[in-house]
């Protein structure tokens, strides 16, 4: 069993090397398959899956300034600052909690990176 992408096809020799591994019963898998297939399933940290946009938001939070400094600091509306933070608190996974400041442990997560 072999597979390979179309750019290694046509290299000739490291064709016809797979050609005889599997026709002796290996198997050959593209190391850049492989390597992708590796890749998308490691666990993204938290901040890793932040926007750039939302990264300066919570860079902004993480130096104390309120919504509507960050809106001015970024040349955004206030609404679209709000909607940064909820967007920043979901992918962090911080749900509501009423023993906890969601804003605080945004800043903690980022200041621990």
């Amino acid at each position: 069993m072999g597979y390979l992408l179309k750019d290694r096809v046509g290299d000739v020799t490291e064709f016809l090397a797979a050609l005889d591994r599997v026709a002796a019963g290996g198997t050959v898998i593209d190391p850049d398959v492989v390597r992708k297939l590796l890749t998308r399933r490691r666990v993204q940290a938290p901040l890793e899956r932040l926007t750039d946009r939302e990264r300066q938001v919570l860079a902004l939070m993480a130096e104390g300034r309120s919504n509507t400094a960050i809106a001015r600091q970024l040349a955004v509306s206030g609404a679209a600052v709000a909607k940064h933070v909820n967007n920043i608190l979901a992918k962090l996974d911080l749900p509501p909690a009423a023993d906890d400041h969601r804003r605080v442990r945004a800043v903690l997560a980022y200041l621990q990176s």
